[in-house]
């Protein structure tokens, strides 16, 4: 099992920057994906973008790409999600979670099994 562990959520002005971390208990699988998912108030669960196993390749939402990059680092057994140029349509809880690329139903939350608590990312002037 993985227990994940999220810091670095924030109030932040539009245009600003920030980075959420995710950290496992114990070494992460090599072959789990990892991925960042958001709710915002009164919305469903949505994909923000996922990272394969040794970090070769990664998948963003239309909504984020060019302004968010995910991350993975291995030896540290830490997920990573840089946010830039951020807006107020992505205020929401953040989650990180991981999940065996056997049961993962891409860009969706299907197969993902171990979960963070969730972080809040406030974006306002």
């Amino acid at each position: 099992q993985v227990q994940l562990v999220q810091s670095g959520g924030g109030l932040v002005q539009p245009g600003g920057s920030l980075r959420l971390s995710c950290a496992a208990s114990r070494r992460t699988s090599r072959s789990d994906f990892m991925a960042w998912f958001r709710q915002a108030p009164g919305k469903e669960r949505e994909f923000v973008a996922a990272i394969t196993g040794l970090g070769f390749n990664t998948y963003y939402t239309d909504s984020v790409k060019g302004r968010f990059t995910i991350s993975r680092d291995n030896a540290k057994n830490t997920l990573y999600l840089q946010m830039n140029s951020l807006k107020p349509e992505d205020t929401a809880v953040y989650y990180c979670a991981a999940g065996h690329p056997s049961s993962i139903v891409p860009m969706t939350e299907g197969g993902y099994n171990y979960w963070g608590q969730g972080t809040q990312v406030t974006v306002s002037s």
